[in-house]
C-alpha cells in the first residue's frame, strides 16, 4: 500500500508520529511536509494528498491539522475525495466501511498522539463494504458532477 501524509503547521507532530509508525509497519509513505512548525496554507496540502489520492499515485491520504475540519473540507472539494474527521474508533471504521472514505482527517489539538495511531490502524484495516452503500456513494459522486 501507498499512501500520502500532509499537514499544516498545527498538525505537524502528529503527522510525523503517523508517518513514523506506519513506516514501522511497512507501508510506503509519501510526506509531503509541512515540516516544520511555521504558519503555512492548509488547503495547498489538502490539495496535493488530494491530487495524489485521485490520480493514482497513491490508494489513500491521510491530512493532519489543528482539528482536521479544515483539511476535510478543502480536500473534498477534488472529485472523487471523501476525505473524513474522525476522532473514535468506530467513526474511523464506519467512514471506510459505508462512505468508501480515502483521505483521513485528524485534529492534532482534538486527539493525542495515542488515540490517533488507534484510528489510522483502524481506517487502514477497514474496508468498503459495497452494497446499499455503493448505491449512495454513486448519489454522491452525481453531485459532484452538477
Amino acid at each position: 500500500m501507498k499512501l500520502t501524509i500532509g499537514c499544516d503547521h498545527g498538525g505537524r507532530r502528529l503527522k510525523d508520529a503517523i508517518v513514523k509508525h506506519l513506516r514501522e509497519k511497512d507501508i510506503e509513505v509519501v510526506d509531503i511536509g509541512t515540516y516544520t512548525d511555521e504558519s503555512v496554507d492548509f488547503p495547498s496540502y489538502a490539495e496535493e494528498v488530494a491530487s495524489q489520492v485521485v490520480s493514482g499515485q497513491s490508494e489513500l491520504g491521510i491530512l493532519c491539522c489543528g482539528t482536521g475540519i479544515g483539511m476535510s473540507i478543502a480536500a473534498n472539494k477534488v472529485d472523487g475525495i471523501r476525505a473524513a474527521v474522525v476522532s473514535d474508533a468506530f467513526s474511523a471504521r464506519a467512514t471506510r466501511e459505508h462512505n468508501n472514505s480515502n483521505i483521513l482527517c485528524l485534529g492534532e489539538r482534538v486527539v493525542g498522539e495515542g488515540l490517533a495511531l488507534l484510528l489510522v490502524d483502524t481506517w487502514l484495516e477497514a474496508s468498503f463494504a459495497g452494497d446499499r452503500h455503493k448505491r449512495r456513494l454513486d448519489k454522491i459522486t452525481e453531485l459532484e458532477r452538477k
